[in-house]
């Protein structure tokens, strides 16, 4: 048997803090071997990241650490400044989630990459530079010979992550620790990320520690995966068994939670007699399906009710006709969005799905008034927004509420919670203060949050609670119309889960219609009525739920299906080899 690469032996990690000391890992032992991908599964603050820096030596001055980390046999934890940077890059390397953090924005891509083979001395000058170029070729990067010269904005954020595998690799590690290295990557970017580590991987025998709370990308990479949660081990095992065979409830709580898009002949769609109306719109179905597609007892409002309060002779809640969008730069038009034409009937959720760049995010804010109309008609309840005076477009707005993608961006960290919920009402002149106050303890309940909340700050609230606060905004005004760009992509699946059944149960509460932006297809599945698939600004398909996501005509939804894992092994790998034939049949 070949040793460990590295090995974890009983670390406990404790942070001390002006209330005490943190138990933030408590007894974590695992090994990684050589070519092999072990998988640390777990929730925001379960311990996963804080695990996986003890091996880089990047945890905080104020953190103790007592165990074993051993890399080929050498401590890591006893190793002195000078050693444990030659040791990072050369021997251990890191992938970051953001890679747009994880990259200086002032100096070019070959200034970043020269710089990490000079540090270890594996090439100077021209040699370096020449071997950057075949590093950028490696990972993917077209013509790289001209855009290393380039700055990190200039690329996309799948590029920019190539790049960031690319400094990674460049001195032949023996370790790759990869942090949620796809968790802001649409699908179809996220599937290639995971294809050049398996390559690499294969390539290099290199050993990786990948750390994500994604079951879908554990079941396409993992050999082993480690379960943590509140910093201990819960259940490791081969990922076969760890997901198929779970023991622990943890481990079944997480792939309950996780959303699934299903196939065509799951029989968790026969009970959804699906009726499609005249008008475009959807009807009641005869009972409900579960939103996950798992049986752990969590309803879909959607699927038990149909459109709420769809009435045959109200205006579109939202319609676009023939509409172009542009945005303008140094007075040079860039036209983004090309013939738009879609229909959101009251009480109906349309997703909008597709890659990044596709055009997703320029229509919502086309939808808020954010970004003007270059050509055709955006009805909102039969008036062109657009053409309206700004009187009356300012009223119109008032019907159209928004959930943003990050809640802790979107939230202004100066403002209590009460004045934050209250704050569209004040805007509009609704109410005074005691019925405004009166409103947002009435949203609090609707959002299951206790009325105490509404004197507290947002960085005193998870993840999961400020997105809460987020829906709860965004109805203040009894929005026929809600805007959702994103809005559970930031978030654990187990958190995702439960906002996902709130928002539902909201929508049926409420009755509004929602354009539900989005690039995770079984988020949409799990909610929405109707697909509209975007790719470079044009529509590329649109129709139900099932037409789209279950018999799909264009091979780029075919892409995208193929793209998006699921957590099973088995199935996983047909997918894959699915997705590479679609790919060698468009090359």
């Amino acid at each position: 048997m070949p040793e460990p690469v590295l090995s974890y032996k009983d670390i406990r990690v404790s942070f001390a803090t002006e209330f005490g000391d943190v138990d933030a890992v408590k007894g974590v032992s695992f090994d990684v071997m050589p070519g092999e991908v072990v998988a640390v599964v777990g929730e925001s603050g379960s311990g996963k990241s804080v695990t996986s820096s003890t091996a880089m030596g990047l945890l905080p001055e104020n953190a103790t650490v007592n165990g074993e980390v051993l890399l080929e046999g050498k401590s890591v934890l006893t190793m002195s400044t000078a050693e444990l940077r030659r040791l990072r890059g050369s021997d251990i390397s890191m992938v970051f989630q953001e890679p747009m953090t994880a990259l200086n924005p002032v100096l070019r891509v070959s200034d970043q990459l020269v710089e990490a083979l000079q540090v270890h001395d594996v090439a100077f000058g021209g040699e370096a530079l020449e071997k950057s170029i075949a590093l950028l070729e490696r990972v993917g990067i077209p013509d790289a010979r001209t855009k290393i010269k380039q700055y990190p904005h200039q690329f996309s954020g799948g590029q920019r992550q190539r790049i960031v595998i690319a400094m990674a690799i460049a001195c032949g590690p023996k370790v790759i620790i990869a942090d949620e290295p796809t968790t802001a990557l649409d699908v179809t970017v996220q599937a290639e990320i995971l294809d050049l580590l398996r390559e690499l991987k294969d390539e290099l025998n290199t050993g990786i520690l990948l750390i994500t709370h994604n079951m879908g990308v554990v079941a396409d990479m993992a050999d082993r995966v480690v379960v943590m949660l509140n910093g201990e081990v819960v259940e490791t095992g081969p990922v076969a068994t760890i997901l198929g065979h779970p023991e622990h409830p943890y481990t079944r709580r997480l792939l309950a939670a996780m959303p699934l898009l299903r196939e065509a002949g799951d029989p968790s769609l026969e009970s959804e007699r699906v009726v499609v109306t005249e008008r475009g719109g959807v009807g009641d179905s005869s009972s409900s399906r579960t939103a996950t597609g798992v049986p752990d007892g969590r309803s879909n409002g959607r699927a038990a009710n149909g459109v709420a309060g769809t009435d045959s002779d109200a205006p579109p809640a939202l319609e676009a006709k023939d509409v172009a969008l542009e945005y303008k730069f140094r007075r040079k038009a860039t036209r983004v969005v090309h013939d738009l034409n879609f229909t959101v009937q009251p009480g109906e959720i349309m997703g909008l799905v597709g890659e990044s760049g596709s055009g997703k995010s320029t229509v919502a804010k086309a939808v808020l008034g954010l970004l003007d109309v270059a050509e055709g008609e955006l009805r909102v309840r039969g008036s062109n927004m657009p053409a309206l005076p700004a009187k009356e477009k300012k009223a119109l707005k008032r019907e159209i509420g928004v959930v943003f993608q990050d809640p802790a961006a979107s939230l202004d960290p100066r403002f209590p919670i009460g004045d934050i919920i209250t704050e569209p009402m004040v805007v509009h002149k609704e109410g005074d203060k005691n019925s405004r106050m009166a409103r947002a303890r009435e949203l609090l309940d609707a959002v299951r949050l206790p009325s105490s909340v509404l004197n507290r700050y947002p960085h005193e609230l998870s993840g999961g609670q400020r997105q809460r606060i987020s829906i709860a905004r965004a109805l203040t005004l009894n929005p026929t119309l809600l805007i959702a760009d994103e809005p559970t992509s930031a978030l654990d699946v187990s958190v995702q889960a439960a906002v996902l059944d709130l928002f539902s149960e909201l929508q049926q509460q409420y009755g509004f219609a929602c354009l539900f932006v989005s690039h995770d297809l079984a988020v949409v599945d799990a909610l929405a009525h109707k697909v509209l698939v975007m790719q470079k600004g044009r529509t590329v398909e649109q129709g139900t739920t099932d037409q789209v996501l279950r018999h799909a005509k264009e091979s780029y939804t075919q892409q995208l299906l193929a793209a998006a894992p699921v957590p099973n092994p088995e199935v996983q790998a047909r997918r894959r080899t699915e997705r590479q034939r679609l790919l060698a049949a468009l090359a």
